[in-house]
């Protein structure tokens, strides 16, 4: 029962939401409506230009609808995401209508008439008497409608007091465009016979005789050219996600009364049977209740070999039985499914930003403002220098030009959207920027023994036989016996006996002795196993070879099972909790990164340092026998002597480690607890995807301060270049649409990360 202590108030529960956002055209735009959401009490927003989502926390009174109300007055528009619709599964995909593209249809009728009028106002041997009423005719269209959106965004803008990159092009373009109108009616430039040249500098002229109509409409073409390649590479750019949310099955054939009736998924409830065939997609995550098969999790855990199941075993949705018929029963549904939370994680992470990315919004927050200070001051300095209105006029619409501070606002969420996506398709969940930021510093791994770097369970690692005797009969007699028992030793046996020698003989008079072992009869043939005490007992002492093997075995932390038949010692077994067949590869992986692993683990100290040498961990670096309360003291006391830990584990014991550690890194194969403390999820339970996630991760952030380093030093070079009258506005509009495209594709070299 909670309390609350008199005169102090229990705090309200804090509300979180996301935020669709419409209007959205540059990283200004999202800096303004982030501003504008902070400035309300208890409320704290992320707004991604990339993705065009806001992700806000609150606090009551302030509720949904004051959030809308608040983006709406900012003059964008929000709304709740919709719900997911339900697939219609008797429609393919490919059948579907393509959806409606206004960019690209701006786009290609503007690149239509802006091409002769460049053509005619660039080459002079092609200006025919009067051709600037041609060239004046084609470029009124698009500075009205390709421009529009520029237009139209700056207007809202400027209601709200504020500017951005819109406005930036919608002052550039009608101020081209204005002083063309202006010559051609009151000056001299509609003159039969007026010639025109072009040059990538400013160049001075009679400003009644001057025409800007090939910068108006190359300007505003080339604009929309980059803003269709940005959002063209923009959906590429979060295709992983979206394939990742189409991965799950659309319907499945559910048990009722013995029939199998075929539902959509979104009618399964938690304990519904269902049935898989060979071929089809598992419906959501559930437990094999019949049947066997080999399942592929490929699409989920980039894990290529298919895993063998079968009843009692856990199976995850949207991954493919590639054998059996299998019945399934539903244990997770909708949201709480592994793909829907995997979906989930990679979509926050996509919303989040890194520090770098803060530091660029508040940049561009008031990066426009100045560079209309910029021009104006470029106006009146080249006027009092030439003389020339001309020149003037030219550097200053360059300087509006080039400065858009697009690239500055894609630089983060673009590599962050590639990299997790990435991720997502190798089986790597990264929670957020932060964690990258992290991984460059990290530089001591701790590693959970049980589950992480072994597979967590008990294994047949070795026969030991009597002369005379075969591994194969022993297996057959030991693994039998052992089949009736429940003891997770015995079942390792079992099922080595099983994998080895097939089909095992039924087992008479079977006993268990109480913290010793097995007795029973298989094949006629009175057998024993268990532990040695128990086979004295029966005076079956074992022979001299069989008992070095079984000293051994203890030394080197392994479980020894002595087996005798008909009256004598015959085989010691050796059984163990296996190493993955990966982790001495991830090790070496590990370490290749810079980091020093360390073996943490609360067996004892011969088991540990065991597992220790056969992966490549040395003796000093492995910490055993710790109580699970102790293994946060333990990270604790590493990042004392001045480490950057990252810790790997995978059980409910190591959830509060990964909590502590400077980087948690959860195995996907673990627990909620374990995976929801952690900042990295491996899903395919393969240590060396920790190597490949640090490195995925390591790679994004590197990605993400080239893309910052670009964007900055485009825009503090080129103003100067533009201020100076050593750009053309046409050549600043293609500079300034190909930074954008840059950035993007500089992302897009993410979705070539391989695994290791």
């Amino acid at each position: 029962m909670s309390t609350t202590t008199p005169g102090i108030a229990a705090s309200p529960a804090r509300e979180s939401v996301e935020l669709s956002i419409g209007g959205m055209t540059c990283a200004s735009c999202a800096a303004r409506i982030e501003k504008k959401l902070n400035r309300l009490d208890g409320v704290e927003a992320t707004v991604n230009f990339a993705t065009e989502k806001a992700k806000v926390s609150f606090d009551s009174p302030v509720s949904v609808a004051d959030l809308i109300a608040t983006v709406e007055r900012t003059g964008y528009t929000a709304e709740l995401p919709p719900p997911p619709a339900a697939p219609e599964a008797d429609r393919p995909a490919e059948d579907a209508p393509a959806a409606p593209d206004p960019l690209r249809d701006r786009l290609l009728l503007s690149a239509v008439l802006t091409v002769p009028v460049v053509l005619l106002s660039m080459v002079p041997a092609l200006q025919f008497d009067n051709w600037q009423w041609l060239a004046f005719a084609l470029t009124g269209p698009v500075v009205a409608y390709g421009g529009k959106p520029f237009h139209q965004a700056a207007w809202t803008n400027l209601r709200h007091g504020a500017a951005t990159m819109d406005t930036l092009v919608s002052l550039g373009t009608l101020a081209a465009f204005g002083w063309s109108v202006w010559a051609l009616f009151w000056g001299d430039a509609g003159m039969p016979g007026m010639r025109h040249t072009f040059s990538l500098a400013v160049s001075g002229g009679d400003a009644s005789s001057t025409l800007y109509l090939e910068t108006a409409a190359a300007v505003t073409t080339l604009i929309l050219l980059g803003r269709w390649l940005e959002a063209r590479s923009k959906r590429r750019a979060g295709a992983a996600l979206h394939a990742l949310l189409d991965l799950g099955a659309k319907d499945v054939a559910v048990l009722q009364d013995g029939r199998e009736v075929r539902l959509p998924v979104s009618r399964l409830t938690v304990g519904t049977r269902f049935v898989v065939r060979p071929g089809e997609k598992i419906a959501t995550d559930g437990v094999v209740v019949e049947g066997s098969s080999a399942v592929d999790a490929s699409m989920l855990t980039g894990e290529s070999v298919p895993v063998e199941v079968g009843a009692g075993d856990a199976v995850t949705g949207a991954t493919v039985n590639a054998g059996g018929r299998l019945v399934v029963e539903a244990t997770r549904v909708g949201a709480d499914t592994r793909l829907a939370r995997m979906a989930k994680l990679v979509e926050d992470a996509q919303n989040g930003k890194a520090a770098a990315q803060r530091l660029a919004d508040r940049i561009s927050a008031v990066f426009v403002p100045i560079v209309i200070l910029i021009a104006l001051a470029t106006l009146v300095g080249w006027l009092l220098a030439t003389d020339s209105p001309t020149s003037a006029f030219t550097a200053a619409v360059a300087v509006l030009i080039i400065a858009c501070p697009c690239a500055l606002g894609l630089a983060t969420p673009t590599a962050l959207m590639v990299g997790t996506g990435r991720g997502a398709q190798l089986g790597i969940l990264i929670k957020g920027p932060e964690v990258l930021e992290t991984t460059r510093a990290v530089d001591t791994v701790v590693l959970d023994k049980t589950g992480t770097v072994t597979t967590g369970r008990m294994a047949l690692v070795a026969v030991h036989t009597a002369d005379g005797v075969t591994e194969e009969q022993t297996l057959r007699l030991a693994g039998a016996l052992e089949h009736a028992s429940e003891h997770p030793i015995a079942r390792a046996v079992a099922a080595a006996a099983t994998d080895r020698v097939g089909e095992l003989p039924a087992v008479a008079g079977f006993a268990n002795v109480p913290g010793l072992g097995v007795r029973g009869t298989v094949d006629g043939h009175t057998v024993t196993a268990g532990r040695q005490a128990l086979l004295d007992e029966q005076r079956q002492p074992l022979p001299p070879a069989l008992a070095e093997a079984k000293a051994a075995a203890e030394r080197a932390g392994r479980t020894a099972v002595a087996v005798g038949w008909d009256g004598a010692a015959r085989a010691v077994l050796e059984v163990a909790d296996a190493v993955r067949p990966t982790s001495a590869e991830a090790i070496a992986d590990l370490r290749a990164l810079g980091l020093r692993p360390v073996l943490l683990t609360g067996d004892n100290e011969l088991v540990a340092r065991a597992v220790a040498a056969e992966v490549g961990i040395p003796a000093e670096d492995v910490i055993a026998e710790v109580l699970p309360e102790d293994k946060v003291a333990t990270v604790r006391r590493l990042q004392a002597e001045g480490r950057s830990v990252a810790m790997v584990g995978d059980g409910v014991n190591d959830a509060a480690a990964l909590a502590q550690a400077d980087l948690g890194l959860a195995m996907g194969t673990g627990t909620d607890a374990a995976i929801e403390a952690g900042d990295l999820t491996l899903v395919r339970g393969d240590l060396r995807a920790a190597g490949d996630a640090i490195r995925l991760s390591r790679r994004t952030l590197a990605t993400i301060k080239g893309n910052l380093f670009w964007a900055f030093a485009y825009n503090v070079a080129a103003i100067p270049l533009a201020a100076a009258g050593l750009l053309n506005p046409v050549v600043a509009g293609a500079t300034m649409a190909f930074s954008s495209v840059f950035v993007v594709t500089n992302s897009l070299r993410l979705r070539r990360f391989a695994a290791s």
